[in-house]
């Protein structure tokens, strides 16, 4: 009896140990993702789509990605999961690789999304809703898109842009607040909605009308005339130069306007009569600067016979 149990065991063991070899193997071969899909699903990351890894070994789709990103070689080869001495590296090095490589993975996100299989990943996402809700009342949870105010990394963080009310806020969730703005871009919200118009929802016409005690607030109350000053820009004072041009240009134009009016007191005063025999003071100049008086016709012909000989 004991010869059986001895070769039950000696049959038994290996074929045990063997299978649970095999499912150690197979559970670890499960456990195993690649660097892109275990970057997507990281908490905070939800916005991501997932790159296919054709379109990253794609050299035309990367041109001058590696200007932007230090140990650029180093980084894609951690991305497409290829073999890296990266665990040879000191921890500081490797720090600097694998956050070289989260950026270069975001340079070309915010490229990938833009072709139609992007589009059709991130037209999921917006469906369900994945990039958060406008926060505005009015727009009835209208869901949002991300968006980036600049296309070079390291100037502003991701902000969610809203189809309706057509505004941009801060996402929601704070763990979003780290992102990078130029992983997705300034061009995907709008390129996205020109393609795909049906999901353009109208404009509200609401809009909040404060009230106190129930009545509207009077539109020159501080309330307003407040907001409205300080949104208007303050007109700067002109320069010294300027200043001078314009009191110089002042004073020529009132000196001016004395020479004029002294001249016309001074033709007034030679137009009034001597009073001896009726015949004015003034007599004409040859030229024809003055008038001459209605009253002398014999003037008056001289005058008009001497303008004619000097026309």
């Amino acid at each position: 009896m004991s010869s059986i149990f001895e070769e039950s065991n000696n049959i038994n063991g290996p074929n045990g140990g063997e299978g649970d070899q095999d499912d150690s193997d197979s559970e670890s071969s499960e456990e195993e993702v690649s660097w892109i899909a275990w970057f997507v699903n990281l908490r905070g990351n939800e916005f991501f789509a997932e790159v296919d890894e054709d379109y990253i070994q794609d050299d035309f789709n990367l041109t001058n990605l590696n200007t932007m990103v230090p140990y650029y070689d180093l980084a894609l080869d951690l991305i497409l999961d290829a073999d890296t001495d990266i665990d040879t590296m000191p921890e500081d090095k490797q720090e600097i690789v694998e956050t070289a490589a989260e950026v270069l993975y975001g340079l070309i996100h915010a490229r990938y999304i833009l072709t139609s299989k992007g589009m059709l990943y991130m037209y999921e996402k917006f469906q369900s809703a994945d990039f958060g809700r406008c926060p505005r009342t009015y727009c009835q949870g209208q869901p949002v898109l991300p968006v980036g105010l600049s296309d070079l990394p390291r100037n502003y963080s991701v902000n969610v842009f809203c189809p309706r009310c057509q505004e941009i806020y801060y996402p929601r969730s704070s763990k979003h607040a780290n992102i990078d703005g130029a992983y997705f871009g300034t061009t995907f919200s709008n390129l996205f909605l020109l393609q795909n118009p049906d999901l353009i929802p109208p404009t509200p016409q609401q809009a909040y009308v404060p009230r106190i005690y129930g009545f509207r607030i009077n539109s020159e109350s501080l309330f307003y005339s407040k907001r409205e000053a300080s949104s208007t820009p303050s007109s700067s004072p002109p320069s010294r130069g300027k200043q001078s041009r314009m009191s110089s240009g002042n004073g020529g134009a009132k000196a001016q306007k004395e020479t004029q009016a002294g001249s016309r007191s001074q033709s007034q005063q030679n137009s009034t009569p001597a009073g001896v025999g009726g015949v004015p003071a003034s007599t004409p100049v040859q030229g024809g600067g003055s008038k001459q008086s209605s009253k002398d016709p014999a003037s008056a012909s001289q005058t008009s016979g001497t303008s004619s000989l000097h026309p």
